[in-house]
């Protein structure tokens, strides 16, 4: 079994991490452009309002608990391995990454700077920048700030008073499109506002960016990617900006950066979230990892639900990929951090040419021996932690990622997508999906040959990840579909618990829950079936109090739910 001993931080050795990146002068005024001979630090957009405080005390009930789910991790990579352009190119990506950060700012909460200035305790400040707002993201979106309401359910894409009938009776052509805000015009009746109009300054800047990075690129996909990129932002049209980023295969450098998820507008799920990655491309890994693409139209064939439900076919362009990513801002760095990615979202896109499936490989590590592997100690039963290893856990994530590109898109009844057909409940149960058909992915492809390890490995290891997961609360997709699955494999007897609180997997019973849970999400998204899908959700996207217990050991023991980054030129040596 594969471990590292937990690293366990007082709350002023992690506060002290941040300080040691405070930067005061990250204002526009100073910062629009990042040239070739700039050796202004950039730093992690989570660090800019951190001052010194006295936190020598070990975290108890109040806010040092709440400071103490994160432990924080420095995000790095062999920069020897980049050429003089790419480390200039990375410069001027992390600069259009910070100014993004302002954007989902806005989205998640509005006026940041008034926020701010209007907390007394720096450590309130410290965890409502953690948290994009005053609202606790590992905590349901309980608000943490006295005298702030429950977080809107449409964040700051809607007006706060719109209700849903209001919405549904607007006739506004745009009004569920991914990129517009709803807001009021001086008559009081709801109009839209296209992100770009919103954010025409800041949107300007960042392009002008992004157009710099493509002029320094000796990669030709590249450079014409991030030229595409910067006309996207100033229209909101990403299409062909996605599709050339699919047809890049040989770049060093990777950036992930716009509008994208929908997580945040939980009122319906149609407004995108701003948010940046800045990827170094591990070549030999993602080599490795190229040859599981080809097996994506057979995995369809056999997916467990009738013929109608997978009559879709993946895109044949379909790439596996692993990076060490050196920048997180916006959406992405909200909350719990995300250690995969599966791009693009859009639904034409992914049918004509697949998608690109990023494992975060260093962002993946911290995770299992900082968070995972306490967990298991814990929680699994001795006689199955031998089960619990990284190779497992990254395949289970990888896995993950690929098999969002399976199943269906659109209802079979002319429904729409199943995105609009689902709404707000879509995140949810598309990660439920994507969870599921990643472990059906790893069973077939291990009956094949193709996978080495124990079949147990992966089980033992994705049984683990649901307690990690879960944490992550009922405001999160991620929370919500690892509750719906621990308690339905709980209902099937997939698992057991003695009395000390230790878990262990019934395989046979296991994989009939797999395939059970299988071809229920997908005939519920086939079906762009609303009503059911609320269903699931209220009835088992809840936690019950034994399991509640279980997480309260937990955090009593002091293991964190997330990590926070120490990130930026600083960080990675530039």
């Amino acid at each position: 079994m594969m471990k590292t001993a937990l690293i366990r931080l007082p709350l002023r050795t992690f506060l002290l991490t941040f300080v040691s990146l405070i930067w005061f002068g990250c204002k526009e005024d100073s910062s629009s452009s990042t040239t070739e001979e700039s050796t202004s630090e950039i730093v992690n957009p989570s660090a800019e309002m951190f001052d010194l405080y006295d936190f020598a005390k070990a975290p108890q009930d109040g806010v040092d608990s709440l400071l103490a789910k994160y432990t924080p991790f420095t995000l790095t990579t062999d920069v020897g391995t980049l050429t003089d352009n790419e480390k200039k190119i990375i410069r001027l990506l992390m600069e259009a990454g910070r100014l993004s950060d302002d954007l989902f700012w806005y989205q998640a909460y509005g006026d940041k700077e008034k926020l701010l200035e209007g907390i007394s305790d720096d450590r309130l400040k410290a965890y409502s920048i953690i948290n994009y707002g005053p609202w606790e993201r590992l905590g349901g979106n309980k608000p943490f700030i006295d005298g702030v309401g429950e977080k809107p359910l449409g964040a700051n894409y809607y007006p706060a008073d719109m209700t849903k009938e209001e919405f549904d009776a607007a006739d506004l052509a745009d009004k569920s499109d991914l990129y517009t805000f709803l807001r009021r015009d001086d008559a009081g009746n709801l109009k839209t506002v296209p992100f770009h109009t919103q954010f025409k300054k800041e949107v300007t800047e960042i392009s002008k960016l992004l157009k710099e990075a493509s002029e320094l690129s000796e990669n030709e996909a590249l450079k014409k990617y991030l030229s595409l990129r910067a006309e996207a932002l100033l229209t909101d049209d990403y299409q062909p900006s996605d599709m050339a980023w699919l047809d890049m295969k040989d770049n060093k450098i990777d950036v992930v950066i716009g509008p994208i998820e929908t997580y945040e507008d939980q009122l319906y799920g149609y407004k995108a979230s701003w948010e940046c990655y800045v990827l170094v491309k591990d070549m030999e890994w993602s080599e490795r990892l190229s040859k599981y693409a080809a097996f994506l139209p057979s995995l369809q064939e056999g997916l467990p639900v009738s013929p109608e439900y997978k009559q879709e076919k993946p895109g044949s362009d379909t790439e596996l990929n692993a990076y060490d990513v050196v920048w997180y801002s916006g959406d992405c760095n909200a909350g719990s951090k995300t250690i995969a990615i599966n791009l693009p979202n859009d639904e034409e896109v992914q049918l004509a040419k697949g998608t690109r499936r990023l494992q975060l490989k260093n962002a993946m590590k911290a995770k299992f021996d900082k968070i995972l592997v306490p967990i298991a100690d814990m929680l699994v039963h001795p006689d199955q932690r031998k089960h619990i290893n990284f190779d497992a856990f990254f395949s289970n994530t990888m896995f993950h990622e690929v098999a969002h590109g399976l199943g269906i898109k659109n209802t079979i009844d002319g429904k729409g997508t199943v995105r609009k057909a689902l709404k707000e409940h879509y995140s949810a149960l598309e990660e439920g999906k994507a969870d599921m058909l990643g472990l059906y992915m790893i069973d077939q492809l291990h009956k094949r040959g193709e996978l080495e390890g124990e079949m147990e490995d992966y089980i033992v290891t994705f049984m683990t990840s649901i307690f990690r997961s879960v944490r992550f609360g009922a405001s999160s997709a991620h929370g919500k579909a690892n509750m719906i699955r621990f308690n339905f494999f709980d209902q099937m007897g997939a698992f057991t618990r003695d009395d000390e609180g230790r878990y262990s997997i019934n395989f046979d019973k296991f994989q009939d829950a797999m395939n059970a849970l299988s071809e229920k999400i997908l005939t519920l998204q086939g079906d762009g079936d609303y009503a059911g899908v609320a269903k699931l959700v209220a009835e088992k996207g809840v936690i019950g109090s034994t399991l509640k217990g279980d997480l309260d050991r937990l955090a009593a023991a002091g293991i964190p739910i997330d990590v926070v980054f120490h990130q930026g030129t600083e960080a990675l040596g530039l």
